[in-house]
């Protein structure tokens, strides 16, 4: 898409994307806004998720934060919600049928929601899920000596006699965002950058494979190419969020990835008659906490009426403070107040001429990404974003504190220049894939993060091969299915597993999820034993069931449980020793026959309102479709429940550049167009399947 000035690009942008992709970007819309049960109907799922996005609020001040805008980003914003307007003139079929009868003009505010929502469904998902399972553990009577096992380090400040004092109250993540199909969790990635000394044209190379939920159509990332005079640009953008998200132009490559920093923090409030406790140097104070009354419009039924209450400067609080007890407060650094910033970013990282310049644009952002960048001179430099909040000494962002104590509070954030970040490193290469970064920085941003199984892979790989580094290459990297974190298993594992075929076939497995493999089948089902049978003994197997069959934890964060499934010692085994933990684990895992991985582990694409609903051969869903890979090779490959619902981790979208060309290399699960009978609704995924990538050059000018 062509056009002669940058505001009417961003207007052509707007309306490809009011176009293509109108059902997702109004049903985000109506999710984020808490208005699904309004337009949709009286379903009790609809309700729960209306409460717990109108319990965050993240669209209460988007219209205020529209007005910080910098004036010559909000004229592009404009743009693109003028196009976005222009194409979004009529209510998509499948919401027209489901009830939704006008389509409201797309406007400012609705792109910082959605770009708010972009940072926190993840967080809701992972980081608050961790820290929910840290109270429950508490509350369940966990010792001290347990828990630093699973958080070295991370449990100053923690008083577990306060938290078993808690009132009982809603989850810090509601089991209503079971429904939110409309919102995948960008949750593991992997980018790199290549300096030319190591490639084969000379010039720098940038690869990014965000791994995100798959099993929707359509696809999140929404492909396209720009041009506005003489500067273009090529990537991937989301539907109502103005500019590339990753990609490049003439100038400037980059690509994201999931930072893991922890921004969101709990207190615990001293309640009653509707006020908190305060201290203060002149002593004991209950400050009245403000209420905020939500009304849930019900479509065919009455109104819905709820209240929440503030905790000022520590977020909504779980409960009602007119009952006295303890009770949790959560905040989110970027819940609120945030927006203006993160659009000037993006908006700049177009117009950067290089690295420098791109991270100083990428550090805007309020949400915590990892940033590769490369550009045409040849530089590579990474950047992490994110609104990280200034705590006192000695106290991490996992515990929850006494909020009544000042010094509990936050002290501002941290600026960019702070965060984990580097400059044409000496290895001639950069990697992220969510693990922790936080030697690159001034401060740790990081409470738990992924295991660096992926990135110590694409390391090995890019160390190895030394120079000659290419597209292709490159994506044979990004389809590798060896798993270090297997592989550490393997090594204590080999010696112990029992006699018969699927004992040999564990024992010569190279750790290698290809989706012939039986082997990798019976990893899985060896690991997931072993969880039951250390943390079941302590925990409960119904516990320990529920972490593995019904939430991402396990899934999200498997490196902290590894700190003890893998240790020769651990107060977790009891007094038994770990070979004969392993050895009955292995025992049951490998008792029956297997199968391949390919047949285990599949996904379905469904469509985002309709999936599940409607046969398979009326084309709404595609699939099943074997998934390659695990949790810690470079092509990740995960299904499983997380609220309720089924979710999964892939690469997404594969995006390869070598500054040699102007192009980018892609490969999407899905197609551009979410209308079902387009010949574009899942056109690129017959050539994600295969591992393939197509070539994209820049629009030529005035098409």
């Amino acid at each position: 898409m062509s056009a002669a000035t940058e505001a009417d690009m961003y207007r052509g942008l707007g309306w490809w994307h009011g176009r293509d992709r109108p059902l997702q970007m109004l049903l985000t819309r109506l999710a984020g806004r808490g208005r699904l049960a309004e337009h949709l109907g009286d379903d009790e799922d609809l309700v729960a998720t209306d409460i717990a996005f109108r319990r965050l609020d993240l669209a209460g001040d988007a219209a205020a934060e529209a007005e910080r805008i910098a004036p010559e980003d909000r004229a592009l914003v404009d743009a693109y919600c003028d196009g976005a307007a222009q194409a979004l003139t009529s209510v998509p079929w499948e919401l027209r049928a489901a009830g939704l009868r006008e389509v409201e003009p797309w406007t400012a505010a609705d792109c910082i929601l959605l770009a708010r929502m972009a940072g926190w469904v993840t967080l809701a998902q992972s980081q608050g899920e961790m820290e929910r399972l840290l109270v429950d553990l508490v509350r369940a009577g966990v010792g001290d000596e347990l828990l630093e096992e699973l958080f070295p380090g991370e449990l100053g400040g923690l008083d577990a006699e306060l938290l078993r004092r808690l009132e009982p109250g809603e989850p810090l993540v509601p089991a209503a965002v079971r429904w939110n199909v409309a919102l995948p969790r960008p949750l593991a990635s992997n980018n790199w950058v290549i300096a030319g000394a190591r490639t084969a044209s000379g010039r720098a190379i940038l690869a990014n494979d965000p791994h995100l939920e798959v099993g929707r159509l359509p696809n999140v990332w929404s492909e396209i190419g720009l041009r506005a005079g003489d500067r273009w640009g090529l990537g991937a953008t989301m539907p109502g969020i103005p500019g590339l998200l990753v990609g490049r132009t003439n100038d400037l490559a980059w690509g994201a990835t999931y930072a893991f920093m922890d921004a969101t923090d709990v207190w615990v409030e001293d309640c009653r008659d509707g006020a908190r406790r305060r201290l203060s140097a002149d002593g004991e104070t209950w400050e009245p906490l403000p209420e905020r009354r939500e009304t849930i419009h019900r479509r065919g039924a009455a109104p819905l009426e709820v209240t929440f209450h503030e905790s000022p400067g520590h977020g909504v609080l779980d409960g009602d403070p007119r009952e006295p007890g303890l009770r949790l407060a959560t905040r989110w650094s970027s819940a609120s107040g945030t927006g203006a910033a993160s659009l000037g970013g993006i908006l700049a990282l177009f117009r950067a001429s290089g690295v420098e310049q791109g991270r100083a644009a990428a550090g805007r952002l309020e949400l915590g990404f990892n940033w590769v960048l490369a550009d045409r001179d040849g530089h590579i430099g990474y950047q992490m974003s994110g609104l990280l909040p200034l705590r006192r000494e000695g106290v991490s962002g996992l515990v929850p504190l006494p909020g009544w104590d000042p010094r509990n509070d936050w002290r501002g954030f941290a600026p960019p220049e702070d965060l984990p970040r580097a400059l044409d490193p000496p290895e001639g290469f950069l990697v992220t894939a969510n693990q922790d970064l936080s030697a690159l920085g001034r401060r740790d941003p990081h409470t738990v993060a992924m295991d660096p199984s992926r990135a110590d892979r694409i390391t090995e790989r890019l160390s190895a091969r030394g120079e000659g580094w290419d597209v292709a290459a490159c994506l044979d990297v990004q389809r590798d299915l060896r798993s270090p974190h297997a592989a550490a298993y393997l090594d204590v594992l080999r010696p112990l597993l029992p006699a018969g075929r699927n004992g040999e076939l564990l024992a010569e497995w190279d750790a290698t999820y290809a989706t012939d493999s039986v082997a990798a089948t019976l990893f899985e089902r060896f690991r997931r034993e072993l969880l039951l049978e250390v943390f079941g003994r302590v925990l409960g197997r119904e516990p320990v069931l529920h972490l593995l069959d019904e939430t991402g934890i396990l899934a999200d964060f498997y490196t902290v449980f590894d700190r003890v499934l893998l240790a020769e010692r651990s107060a977790w085994f009891g007094e038994r020793t770990r070979e004969e933990i392993w050895r009955r684990a292995a025992l049951r895992a490998l008792a029956g026959p297997a199968r391949p991985w390919g047949d285990v582990q599949q996904v379905t694409l469904r469509h985002l309102l309709l999936g599940g609903r409607l046969p398979m051969s009326a084309g709404f869903d595609r699939g099943p479709l074997p998934l390659p890979g695990g949790a810690g090779s470079p092509s990740q490959g995960q299904v499983y429940r997380s609220g309720g619902r089924e979710t999964s981790f892939a690469p997404s979208l594969r995006l390869i550049t070598d500054f040699a060309e102007e192009a980018v290399h892609t490969a999407l699960a899905g197609g551009p167009s979410d209308r079902r009978f387009s010949r574009w609704y899942v056109s690129g995924l017959a050539d994600w399947a295969a591992g393939r990538l197509t070539r994209h050059a820049p629009p030529p000018p005035g098409q």
